[in-house]
């Protein structure tokens, strides 16, 4: 049976076959720094293979030195590899984004012609940290059924709908950490207009307007909701900035299950218990409602769909639980800011390369 750093030693010729075609690592290595004199490691092949053994061959700095040693990559000490790898983050950036522009998206079956996409984020944390050190960011593309942006930062970088760029034609999805009026103003002007968005929304999400330019009490719109099961709908305006045009937005708006907001509650009491702060009663109103904003076209796109669509937002979620789970990612060994930032790449470069082993799988008989 191969252990990781085995399938890295006997099997990396089938690695690098699945780089994209004409990816030169060593200049690529050149070009961003990862090797200059060229003292031991001296080539971006090396590079690449010191990265994904170190990352997800699971081997720490001492068995990696070794392991270089043993199949001739270098005589290297412990210290080395780690300077090496700390120096090589840009030159993994590169990778991994060539990787992404290689891959190609996919229609997805609800609404042929379109690209449905799901943004979020998954927080990484140091040894010995109980907060948020690192954020992935991601994009995943439900045609292909694998990442089609994925986007290191550190805690500082916060989630964005306008992280990856969009395609024609795309329709992206995100929770109500996505609901900013400016980061979806820029991810639609950066597809020329041709590309959506669903995002849900936390009631003071938006500052909003009615389309005769009257402000509008989304709390006010709720109390007056029937009590219908079906989805409610209203065309608002969303505030983007003093000199900004409005944001044109569609409200959907559907009542939960008595007991579905009868537990959100009792998890807005918990949060508000722990954090010894008052809960707004506006707050325990809005729960009992889930609510979504898009931009697509009521004519085309009926209320019922979209609520599905957004629904599918589970595929993003379990992509990040593969990512910790199988590849162990969330497992940082790491100390330092360029050597978590290296461990990390690789990792992400790592999974880039299962997702297209994946498709294959997916596009074979069985």
């Amino acid at each position: 049976m191969h252990t990781s750093a085995s399938i890295l030693t006997d099997q990396f010729s089938e690695v690098l076959a699945r780089l994209p075609n004409g990816l030169d690592l060593d200049a690529l290595a050149r070009q961003t720094g990862a090797i200059r004199r060229g003292r031991d490691i001296h080539t971006g092949v090396d590079v690449f293979r010191l990265a994904l053994a170190r990352g997800p061959g699971g081997l720490s700095l001492r068995e990696t030195a070794a392991w270089a040693s043993q199949i001739g990559i270098a005589d290297i000490s412990n210290p080395a590899v780690k300077y090496r790898l700390d120096r090589a983050s840009s030159f993994q950036e590169a990778v991994a984004g060539q990787i992404l522009q290689s891959q190609a998206g996919g229609a997805a079956p609800l609404w042929p012609g379109r690209t449905i996409r799901i943004s979020d984020g998954s927080s990484i944390s140091e040894p010995g940290s109980t907060g948020t050190d690192w954020r992935v960011h991601g994009v995943f593309d439900l045609g292909s059924g694998g990442f089609s942006h994925l986007e290191l930062t550190d805690k500082k970088g916060a989630e964005s709908i306008d992280r990856g760029a969009p395609v024609a034609g795309e329709i992206r999805i995100g929770d109500r950490n996505f609901a900013q009026a400016r980061a979806l103003q820029t991810f639609m002007k950066a597809a020329g207009g041709n590309a959506d968005v669903i995002v849900r929304l936390r009631w003071k999400a938006f500052r909003l307007f009615t389309p005769d330019d009257k402000p509008f009490d989304l709390i006010a719109h709720l109390g007056d909701l029937p009590d219908s099961e079906g989805p409610h709908e209203v065309m608002v305006q969303a505030h983007v900035g003093r000199f900004e045009p409005r944001l044109a937005l569609r409200l959907i708006v559907l009542r939960k299950s008595l007991e579905a907001a009868e537990a959100t509650r009792a998890k807005l009491r918990r949060q508000a218990s722990r954090k010894q702060k008052q809960l707004d009663d506006r707050s325990l109103l809005a729960a009992g409602f889930m609510m979504l904003a898009t931009s697509l076209p009521a004519a085309l796109y009926p209320a019922e769909q979209v609520l599905i669509a957004y629904r599918l937002r589970w595929q993003i979620e379990l992509a990040f639980k593969r990512l910790k789970s199988l590849l162990n990612m969330d497992k940082l060994p790491t100390w330092t800011e360029p050597g978590s930032r290296s461990w990390l790449l690789a990792h992400i470069i790592f999974a880039l390369l299962c997702d297209d082993l994946s498709q294959e799988v997916l596009e074979s008989s069985p």
